[in-house]
């Protein structure tokens, strides 16, 4: 084997190297969308469940005191023990963004509205950033 022989078989190519780089990139640019929107997807999910646990925890207070908390008292409620030494949840979830859910007795769209702001945490907004209610 010659010297030129061998420094050709060494290594790959900048062309190569360029190919390879743009094939990952077209990829990551196929597969990384659907994987924010899935991430999105669950965090919209979460949301809804810790909202459907608070509805129950509202019901069961309900049925106990004869009345919804109103907007004044708050969800806070449902985490403090009453007269009866009753405690509905042992805290206060959020939602998945991490902010609390904001609550309305009596609600606009039933007895009472629970509502998260979504991902951007203002009313309004579409897709991930959509307000999402108990309605």
């Amino acid at each position: 084997m010659t010297m030129m022989d061998k420094s050709r078989q060494q290594g790959f190519t900048l062309l190569e190297i360029m190919v390879v780089l743009v094939i990952i990139g077209v990829l990551a640019a196929l597969i990384a969308p659907r994987f924010v929107e899935r991430a999105d997807e669950a965090k919209v999910q979460a949301t809804k469940v810790q909202m459907s646990n608070i509805a129950q925890a509202l019901k069961l207070y309900r049925l106990q005191h004869g009345h919804y908390p109103s907007s004044a008292e708050g969800l806070n409620v449902l985490v403090q023990k009453d007269a009866q030494g009753k405690q509905y949840l042992d805290a206060l979830p959020k939602d998945a963004w991490g902010r609390p859910f904001v609550y309305l007795q009596p609600g606009v769209h039933g007895d009472f509205d629970l509502l998260s702001y979504g991902a951007d945490g203002a009313p309004g907004g579409t897709g991930p950033d959509a307000d999402i209610g108990n309605w």
